[in-house]
């Protein structure tokens, strides 16, 4: 037997370290939020009010890319790309595709989602959605650029109930996607490299196919076929060939990809085979949805529209989701990559979506007999709308996410508000970070959000924070200089930081911080005992909080943010 005092040593070294490692993340004061509240004020849904039977596309504004949807019933479900945020692959449901609901994440624990050392256009790509309906389950395929996993598939017999463990598929390239046919057979498609030694200019891209073995849940060896190659016509060199999805309807498969990158020249395309594994004949009126023809500077601009999937609606008529973005004035992306959709006409032999080849418009039909209740009755809002967040409900909406790790890693909610204990890793660096965000959904929005903090060091910061990327932001916060209380505003570009303003404040209680944007131009301002809010630092521009100019694929995020890491020191 072992020598039993050794044994009690042991273990109350063990306690004393986790519990030390505990209290040397929990701050002695830390940083409580009372409330945070975001306004969109955009001046094209003034222009456009609804009528009884309209509603506003996009449906999703703000960083929700990528759309999959699919139906069981009456219940549709729709997923998105959420690249290094956590948790990972917002999940919407819907009975009508007008009144949509978070119910939560696809991947929303570490055992799924491994993004913690990544930086944040990284992690999850381009998801899958799909409905089973010969062994009623439901699957979500996605490509992870983190943690070494690669393609990998997850499921469940309800989305609502959360999802299984990824099962890690066996085969590279990017976007895959799932079909089922009706003979119980599976495959799928996914976006590839030609083969070896075969590109022939660069985006040269190709579509493969694969038998997928639903027992095993994985591609079966050997089954693999370039069913496109390059795309449309090979002799105009298309660019990326990607998102494809194949829906079958009259006994004919079609394959529907995205063409032309995802940027200014994006697309939707279509084929028809007689068999899933093709061959694959392009249809003649090539492309069905994009918005690449038209005037630059056209009112009300959406652009890049493409990565599209289909879904009966409850009208028994076919629509699609696809994304798209909206420009501010200076022509820059701050908003990301949004949820549109349209109606499809498939009356003829090929898919194409209405009104998907015109300029497109900010409103559209709703389903016959639908009424529109954005905002109402715990519906998603959209147009222009005010969100309150008083952080007093046991469970944090789902519109709040972390960086890089859960948000339960740092937060926590108390009677005071939201308390977040920092992390030692300021927002530049490639690590999870103690930073709430939500999405900028609006060229003309402001966000106020209310901060009691006493920092004991010159490395402690709370605030707000404005961010890009890792390597493009605003930040905003409380810090201290010497003894005394001073506001900060840095700016950070490729990684580059500079203090744009710093003011010494005499705050004993409550601060409110506020970021408020006009199309291109940002300014930040403070308010303390109950005065009016004061600018620091005048105008500022929104460019680095562009995808035009940081690069990437997300949308701008506002983060309560806090670090015991701090490096924005006043001047």
């Amino acid at each position: 037997m072992k020598n039993p005092q050794k044994c009690l040593l042991a273990v109350m070294i063990a306690v004393f370290s986790v519990t030390g490692a505990f209290s040397q993340n929990k701050a002695k004061n830390p940083p409580i939020f009372s409330q945070a509240i975001y306004q969109g004020d955009d001046q094209v849904y003034k222009d456009h009010p609804l009528e009884e039977d309209e509603f506003y596309s996009p449906i999703l504004q703000g960083c929700y890319p990528d759309p999959s949807i699919t139906r069981k019933g009456e219940d549709y479900y729709m997923v998105h790309s959420s690249f290094a945020m956590f948790p990972g692959v917002p999940i919407f449901h819907s009975n009508d595709l007008v009144n949509w609901t978070q119910i939560g994440h696809v991947l929303d624990r570490k055992s799924q989602l491994k993004v913690h050392d990544t930086g944040i256009s990284a992690g999850i790509y381009a998801p899958d959605i799909i409905y089973n309906e010969n062994n009623d389950t439901f699957y979500m395929i996605v490509t992870q650029f983190a943690g070494g996993i690669g393609n990998m598939v997850v499921k469940t017999k309800d989305p609502k109930e959360g999802w299984s463990d990824p099962y890690k598929l066996e085969f590279g390239g990017i976007d895959p996607a799932l079909f089922f046919d009706e003979d119980g057979k599976a495959y799928v498609v996914h976006n590839d490299a030609p083969d070896r030694g075969k590109e022939l200019y660069n985006g040269h891209r190709v579509i493969k196919i694969w038998e997928y073995d639903m027992e095993a849940d994985q591609v079966i060896k050997g089954t693999d076929k370039i069913i496109v190659d390059g795309g449309v016509d090979l002799s105009q060199k298309p660019i990326w060939i990607e998102a494809p999805h194949i829906y079958k309807k009259n006994g004919k498969y079609y394959l529907m990809c995205a063409e032309g990158g995802t940027g200014d020249w994006h697309s939707e395309v279509v084929f028809v085979s007689d068999a899933p594994k093709g061959p694959y004949i392009p249809a003649p009126s090539n492309p069905i949805l994009t918005q690449r023809y038209f005037a630059k500077d056209r009112k009300n601009k959406v652009d890049w529209a493409g990565h599209a999937d289909l879904v009966m609606g409850p009208d028994d008529k076919y629509y699609g989701v696809f994304l798209g973005i909206r420009p501010n004035d200076k022509d820059r992306v701050n908003s990301g990559r949004e949820t549109f959709i349209l109606p499809v006409d498939w009356s003829g032999n090929f898919p194409v979506f209405e009104n998907g080849l015109i300029p497109m418009e900010p409103k559209i039909k709703m389903p016959k007999g639908v009424i529109n209740k954005a905002g109402q009755d715990g519906f998603f809002p959209n147009g222009n709308f005010t969100y309150t967040e008083d952080f007093k409900s046991d469970k944090l909406d789902y519109r709040w996410i972390g960086l890089r790790g859960p948000r339960e890693d740092f937060m926590a909610i108390t009677e005071k508000g939201l308390e977040i204990s920092p992390f030692e890793v300021n927002i530049k660096e490639v690590k999870p970070t103690s930073t709430l965000f939500y999405r900028q959904m609006h060229k003309n929005f402001n966000f106020t959000t209310t901060l009691e903090f006493t920092p004991q060091s010159e490395e402690d910061l709370a605030g707000i924070t404005c961010l890009q990327s890792e390597r493009f932001n605003y930040v905003f916060g409380v810090t201290k200089k010497g003894n005394d209380k001073h506001l900060v505003l840095e700016r950070t570009e490729k990684g580059a930081s500079k203090i744009l303003a710093s003011q010494k404040i005499d705050a004993k209680g409550p601060i409110h911080l506020k970021v408020e944007a006009q199309g291109d131009d940002y300014a930040f301002s403070y308010a303390v005992g109950g005065a009016d809010f004061v600018n620091l630092g005048g105008t500022v521009s929104g460019d680095i909080l562009s995808t035009n100019v940081a690069g990437g694929f997300t949308g701008s995020l506002i983060g309560l943010y806090v670090t015991s890491a701090n490096d924005a020191k006043p001047e």
